[in-house]
């Protein structure tokens, strides 16, 4: 978020937990993107604020609720207050449980592997509605179409991402394997090392599809622990998965810190992958 967007959502925020009975004498900020993560102390409460435009704070909240409830490894609204989507001058703000990182080391691949397979087990008996994951290609596929969008590409470098985009859409669609809800992003960033172990947080981009799709998002080693998963589809879909990322970076209303600099680095990434994996690509 920009400065003052920032500020009014951080101000929000507190408003709404102290109107709960929850004292917010300070906050720390978690997490700064398309929305806020933000601490609040002493009531030691996750806070997320996002603009009311997004609309996927009620879906998020809920689904959470869900998984949470069957055992899933998520981490769970916040139990001293009903768990309930608040708006405040523009804001949707969603209170959560926060967990202590149980410090600096990352979650073992196979802890990961584990923590992915539980939530795929709990999210395949959901029924709720949500957006295949091929809306989610046609969503970049938009970016690189509109030039306005994304300006600082070159034309070749738009080429190669549209073509990858669409070949390796092609190609998973082609295999036609077996498809089930899916977090969307499960990468490292969204799970939490606790002393409750691993847990999966931020739902909205969740999307039906092959598990192999989630499974991209997280690092190589992880597959190792995942003996059933069809790896040639894994393949494919890390480069789709590189390709999205890639894409994102270049829009010109992305504010991710070094977003600029990781555009360019994926940009090298993806066409080293391209040029390794061509013949799969060409099916």
């Amino acid at each position: 978020m920009q400065v003052p967007e920032a500020r009014r959502a951080v101000t929000a925020a507190m408003s709404i937990a102290s109107s709960l009975g929850l004292t917010a004498a300070e906050v720390i900020v978690l997490h700064d993107s398309n929305k806020l993560t933000l601490r609040l102390l002493p009531c030691d409460v996750l806070a997320r604020v996002a603009p009311v435009d997004h609309q996927v704070a009620r879906f998020e909240l809920d689904l959470a609720q869900r998984l949470a409830a069957s055992g899933c490894p998520v981490a769970a609204p916040e139990p001293r207050v009903d768990p309930l989507v608040h708006q405040r001058d523009g804001f949707d703000i969603t209170l959560w449980t926060y967990y202590e990182p149980t410090g600096p080391q990352e979650v073992s691949p196979a802890d990961y592997a584990t923590a992915l397979h539980r939530l795929h087990a709990g999210m395949r008996g959901l029924d709720v509605p949500t957006p295949h994951f091929t809306d989610r290609v046609k969503q970049a596929q938009h970016l690189l179409a509109h030039h306005e969008r994304t300006p600082a590409l070159t034309d070749a470098d738009r080429a190669l991402l549209a073509d990858t985009l669409r070949d390796t859409r092609r190609v998973i669609g082609e295999r036609g394997g077996a498809e089930q809800l899916l977090h969307g992003e499960p990468h490292p960033g969204n799970l939490l090392a606790t002393k409750n172990g691993p847990l999966f947080i931020d739902f909205e981009t969740c999307c039906r599809g092959p598990v192999e799709f989630d499974l991209a998002h997280a690092p190589e080693e992880v597959a190792e622990h995942c003996p059933s998963v069809d790896q040639d589809l894994l393949r494919t879909c890390r480069t789709l998965m590189l390709a999205m990322i890639t894409t994102w970076r270049w829009d010109r209303d992305d504010h991710l810190p070094n977003g600029r600099r990781l555009a360019a680095e994926w940009l090298a990434q993806l066409r080293e992958t391209v040029d390794r994996n061509s013949s799969d690509l060409r099916g």
